[in-house]
């Protein structure tokens, strides 16, 4: 897939007097299978979303793990594609990855030019988001874990979830609900403020391996992921 960057000054709109494009801005959305990502683009595009759904067949879901969302039954094959515009200087470009391992070979692609991403962790399943954080930790990508908000529940507390996660104190780990266009909003707000802060200098230190811990009463939930096919 080819990609050109985009102009240093946006070109002005056609028929406007002194108006400008927006800037474009390409943020992906990512995460494991069934955590809502395609969700989360449909409730804030400002367009019918580009989206890839087949229905999943008997082999696909015990492949996918659908035990813990059983009533999902179509899922992402390539990509979403939505868009949003911030304010007249700033639109978003959404594009949501493919949860599933056999489609990490896309995420170079998907990935390409993105100034941030956001992770979506479903906490019933905290090791679905283990490929993405790791892969954007690898390319160097600004990034934000969202959890998302399934029947408005929390299964565990923030700082429990960023020491599974194994991530620095300087990523933000937020909630959100993919069904309300708002709270979206907020989630793609967070990632654009995170991805400045990084650009400016303000975090910039380099991912650090998580500390052994020994004699804590809480399950490590980090899992190696040196095979997954995000990582090669």
């Amino acid at each position: 897939m080819d990609s050109k960057r985009s102009p240093e000054r946006a070109q002005p709109v056609a028929g406007g007097e002194g108006r400008r494009a927006p800037v474009p801005v390409k943020i992906v959305i990512a995460g494991g299978f069934g955590v809502g990502k395609t969700t989360t683009v449909g409730a804030i595009s400002e367009i019918t979303p580009l989206t890839t759904e087949a229905v999943m067949t008997s082999v696909a879901a015990e492949i996918d793990r659908t035990g813990a969302v059983p009533e999902k039954t179509t899922t992402t094959v390539a990509l979403d594609l939505g868009c949003i515009t911030i304010d007249p200087s700033l639109k978003l470009y959404l594009f949501g990855t493919p949860g599933q391992d056999r489609f990490g070979f896309m995420w170079p692609d998907l990935s390409l030019g993105a100034l941030g991403a956001l992770v979506i962790c479903d906490t019933r399943r905290l090791d679905s988001c283990y490929p993405a954080i790791d892969y954007f930790e690898k390319i160097e990508l600004p990034f934000v874990v969202a959890l998302n908000l399934f029947d408005g529940t929390l299964a565990h507390d923030l700082a429990d979830v960023r020491w599974a996660l194994a991530i620095r104190e300087q990523i933000p780990v937020i909630t959100f609900d993919a069904r309300d266009r708002l709270s979206v909003r907020d989630a793609l707000l967070a990632v654009l403020h995170h991805a400045r802060d990084v650009s400016s200098g303000k975090e910039r230190a380099r991912p650090r391996p998580a500390p052994i811990r020994t004699g804590d009463s809480r399950p490590s939930l980090r899992i190696a992921a040196s095979d997954h096919p995000y990582r090669r």
